[in-house]
């Protein structure tokens, strides 16, 4: 039993008629029709029944079709594996983004990535972290850049030291006017402007404090968020990485002196999934420190 075997057997089960296999696979049926008796009598089973209008697969058939599939794919990740280390440093890398690190934090890594493998290209998707997660499952990109909180089951992370959350507000007001920091008891009763990402980990840190924060715009996006505290509506609770993805000449910073409210930007792939050594270099620079 060979791959070309194999391969042979696989295609006549999808199609249901050696016919069609043979014309799928580009051959004559004759030759098709031999290879399929010598491997049923190299394995010492039947592993088709030839009906009148189409083939089945006895449960013979099914168990080798099943591993056939696995054994194929695995050969098909080997090759394109073995075609990598020999190739290295080229080829295009998918990744998809949350907006606020595509446009702050990202630019900076794919510098440093680009400088060591200029012959690389992207496809960048840009979404919220559900959106990267959907899109890294179905396989549309190999790596994810998102922050936490988020699902890690089936995941491999390769995380970025936390960084805190900060309010950010307009600069023309006077509050927290004498303090470095504030504390989450400094916002009660205040409008808050918060990420959906961190909606239930800012509840959680409010009530443990013991109040429900007064949450007067819900967003997805960290530009919205600021342009809304700029406008003076009111105190937008972002990472502190996130400060820099608007012009923020009216905005002012203060680091929320909370253990508990932190983010980290992770890069993210599927657990036991193949990734190209395109990927894995660029998961490589994406850990280093700046």
């Amino acid at each position: 039993m060979d791959i070309k075997q194999l391969k042979y057997f696989l295609t006549i089960a999808k199609e249901g008629k050696i016919t069609s296999a043979a014309k799928k696979l580009n051959m004559a049926q004759p030759p098709l029709s031999y290879h399929l008796k010598l491997l049923e009598e190299e394995l010492g089973v039947k592993l088709m029944d030839r009906g009148s209008h189409k083939i089945h697969l006895t449960s013979a058939g099914q168990i080798l079709a099943n591993r056939a599939e696995q054994i194929l794919k695995l050969v098909s990740f080997t090759t394109k594996e073995l075609k990598d280390f020999k190739e290295g440093a080229k080829g295009t890398l998918s990744i998809g983004t949350v907006s606020s690190s595509g446009a702050t934090l990202l630019p900076e890594r794919i510098n440093i990535f680009h400088k060591e493998y200029p012959g690389v290209n992207f496809n960048v998707w840009e979404g919220n972290t559900f959106r990267i997660l959907e899109i890294l499952n179905s396989g549309l990109i190999e790596v994810g850049i998102v922050r936490t909180p988020f699902n890690t089951e089936g995941l491999e992370i390769t995380a970025l030291p936390k960084e805190p959350m900060t309010v950010v507000f307009n600069k023309e007001s006077d509050l927290f006017e004498h303090k470095e920091s504030v504390n989450l008891k400094d916002l009660k009763g205040r409008p808050l402007i918060i990420y959906k990402r961190f909606e239930k980990l800012i509840f959680e840190c409010c009530n443990r404090e013991g109040f429900v924060p007064n949450i007067v715009c819900n967003t997805e996006d960290a530009r919205t968020a600021l342009l809304w505290a700029e406008a003076g509506i009111g105190i937008a609770i972002v990472p502190k990485t996130s400060f820099d993805v608007v012009k923020n000449v009216n905005l002012k910073r203060k680091r929320i002196d909370e253990a508990n409210l932190e983010t980290s930007i992770a890069a993210i792939c599927v657990k036991n999934r193949y990734i190209s050594s395109v990927a894995r270099n660029f998961l490589h620079v994406f850990s280093m420190k700046k």
